[in-house]
């Protein structure tokens, strides 16, 4: 099996721009800021800041790792034109990782202790992204949009664990519900996971599955809201 011992991780599929290399294993250079837009204007001056701070060239990596979504649609193009130009420039694989995954795999070992794992992410609507993660942080099911209601359904009988930056709007709806979001809070916990997708988890992800074939594309559980002039 091929080892990718320098991986740089992208990721803007959210309400964060966030840059890091990870070498043998070690993140050794890492920027993150949360923005609701400007991924475009500051993901190049992240990754520049990052290279240097880690005294490394692009002829020093070994694997890009992207987010893939779901997400904010213009945010995903943003990180994946920025991977895919990346590694036509250096000659370099790219490997896409899942929104869900990378949020999983910041949820403490802790924290998941006989619970399952649900990955919330923020849909910039009114419903949320959500799947379901086992102990070893395997998908246990289909991606699915939730509305409010929908979540307070699903979480009313069960023991989950919340986690992701979409976990707001579901505290949200439960607090709506009244008793029924009563009952199913009383069930439900939350995470100290509950930020947006951060590029060191994209990185070490993507170095564990290794390049995607073909390329990655953005993964999408809705079409895009906007349209083209005739269509619905």
């Amino acid at each position: 099996m091929e080892r990718f011992n320098a991986v740089l991780g992208l990721d803007t599929s959210t309400t964060a721009c966030s840059v890091a290399l990870m070498v043998n294993g070690d993140v050794v250079a890492h920027r993150f800021e949360e923005m609701s837009r400007g991924q475009a204007e500051r993901l190049n001056p992240m990754i520049a800041e990052v290279m240097a701070d880690a005294g490394r060239g692009f002829h020093d990596l070994d694997l890009i790792a992207v987010s893939t979504g779901p997400g904010a649609f213009t945010g995903l193009r943003i990180g994946l034109a920025c991977a895919r130009a990346l590694a036509l420039a250096a000659d370099l694989p790219v490997a896409g990782v899942t929104t869900f995954a990378a949020l999983a795999r910041a949820v403490p070992d802790g924290e998941r202790s006989g619970r399952a794992l649900a990955v919330c992410v923020n849909a910039r609507r009114r419903d949320v992204f959500a799947q379901l993660f086992d102990d070893a942080l395997v998908p246990a099911g289909a991606p699915r949009s939730l509305t409010p209601e929908e979540a307070v359904d699903t979480f009313a009988d069960g023991r989950f664990l919340l986690a992701g930056d979409g976990v707001g709007q579901i505290a949200d709806a439960l607090v709506a519900a009244g008793d029924a979001g009563a009952d199913a809070a009383a069930r439900v916990r939350f995470s100290s996971a509950l930020g947006p997708p951060d590029a060191r988890h994209v990185a070490f992800l993507g170095a564990a599955a290794g390049p995607s074939d073909p390329l990655p594309r953005p993964f999408y559980i809705r079409p895009a809201d906007a349209r083209l002039p005739g269509t619905r």
